[in-house]
């Protein structure tokens, strides 16, 4: 019997999801006026990611701020998109993202350059796990607008093995050839 609710005890350690890290990026307090006075709220913005390719963000809120960060975690948790990373360290190519009035744009960038970002999409980046990368942001400086549009881009973001599966080819077909591409420059310059 005992043995039994072992193997059930580690089957749930085995089910339990991965540890992730989460960055509180906003705390917002809201007041109603009622007849005894006044009544506060919290907000809060919470993003979350293993560091390794998942990243989400949530919202919660509550009378108190632990437990506004107790259901934007959750939430955040639930809410995960995985991206795929260029040799596990900045994205393939850059891109643009959009929500409501925030616009972001994201760059690659070569290694040691480090995360070039602002508040909110530095977080989203930390806790993604990118390590060098350039962004703007254009638009809104809402941090909910401004996440929401940095996780647009991310989700548009296309691996070369994600293209060459879905054309029916291979990477390298896909991929232009390191020799190549100087001569190909030199004569697009000559046809010019």
């Amino acid at each position: 019997m005992a043995e039994r609710e072992n193997r059930r005890g580690n089957r749930r350690d085995r089910d339990e999801a991965p540890e992730f890290a989460d960055r509180l990026v906003a705390i917002n307090r809201v007041s109603k006026t009622v007849k005894g006075g006044k009544r506060f709220g919290f907000a809060a913005l919470v993003v979350v990611g293993d560091q390794k390719g998942r990243v989400g963000f949530g919202k919660g809120k509550a009378k108190e701020v632990p437990e506004a960060i107790r259901k934007a975690t959750e939430q955040a948790k639930r809410n995960m998109i995985r991206v795929q990373l260029r040799e596990g360290r900045t994205l393939h190519h850059d891109i643009e993202g959009r929500h409501g009035a925030g616009k972001v744009v994201m760059r690659t960038a070569p290694e040691g350059t480090g995360i070039i970002a602002g508040g909110p999409m530095r977080a989203v980046f930390e806790m993604l796990g990118v390590k060098d990368v350039v962004s703007k942001s254009l638009g809104s400086q809402n941090p909910y607008n401004m996440i929401r549009a940095t996780i647009d881009g991310l989700k548009k973001e296309q691996s070369p093995r994600s293209v060459a599966a879905r054309r029916g080819k291979k990477v390298a077909d896909i991929l232009p050839k390191r020799e190549d591409a100087p001569a190909a420059s030199a004569q697009v310059a000559e046809e010019a």
